[in-house]
């Protein structure tokens, strides 16, 4: 039973490692989808498709270690906490990473254009980035503060999403014939809003994995 403990154990650091490493890679692919929009950097635009591709790869090999750990010895409930957080968080993860590769495909559309420069799809992108990397952060020292914070940094998030929205409705309305631009560059920012989302979900699974209530439900 120990030897089968000990086993279990070493899986469930390595399940602690590969989530964040595969948190970094979704780091990675928005830092690079966010220079192919903003720097019309087509080298980064085909690393954001390139890391969606690993990045569903590596999602697939934790689920499979979720798994074993489930069936391998009944986990007790802390465990338990830490697979099923798991499980839920690699979800997001995933979804973050093809996120990022829809902005970086969109954005071959936007080059040469300055409309990105006009509204404040740069500061929505960095506050976009500043989520997940929290909410990441939160997760490998298991700070529930940070986790904390970034729900509530949601709010900046959605507030900017609408502010840019704004801003593309007055252009359109000046500039009729940016229309098609405008839209594409609504749609990256509603991507944005949903990675701010996703890095909730992640920090409220931290929450769960530490406390074992869901973040969400702390909130009601």
């Amino acid at each position: 039973m120990t030897k089968m403990r000990n086993r279990f154990d070493r899986q469930l650091v390595q399940l602690n490692e590969d989530l964040i490493e595969l948190g970094a890679m979704c780091k990675e692919a928005i830092a690079d989808a966010v220079m192919a929009l903003l720097d019309g950097d087509r080298q980064a635009r085909q690393k954001t498709f390139m890391m969606e591709y690993d990045i569903d790869h590596k999602e697939r090999d934790i689920e499979g270690l979720c798994m074993k750990l489930l069936l391998q010895q009944q986990p007790v409930a802390r465990d338990l906490r830490t697979i099923s957080a798991a499980l839920k968080m690699i979800s997001d993860m995933e979804r973050i990473g093809d996120q990022a590769s829809d902005i970086a495909d969109i954005a071959k559309y936007l080059e040469g254009s300055d409309i990105t420069q006009q509204v404040h799809i740069r500061r929505m992108a960095e506050a976009a980035m500043h989520m997940l990397t929290d909410s990441i952060d939160s997760f490998v020292k298991k700070d529930l503060l940070l986790a904390r914070q970034v729900m509530k940094e949601d709010d900046v998030v959605d507030e900017l999403f609408m502010q840019v929205k704004k801003e593309l409705i007055q252009l359109i309305a000046e500039n009729p014939q940016e229309g098609e631009r405008c839209i594409d560059i609504l749609m990256i920012a509603k991507y944005f809003e949903r990675i701010g989302d996703h890095a909730v979900n992640i920090a409220e699974w931290v929450e769960y994995s530490v406390t074992g209530v869901h973040g969400g439900d702390s909130r009601e």
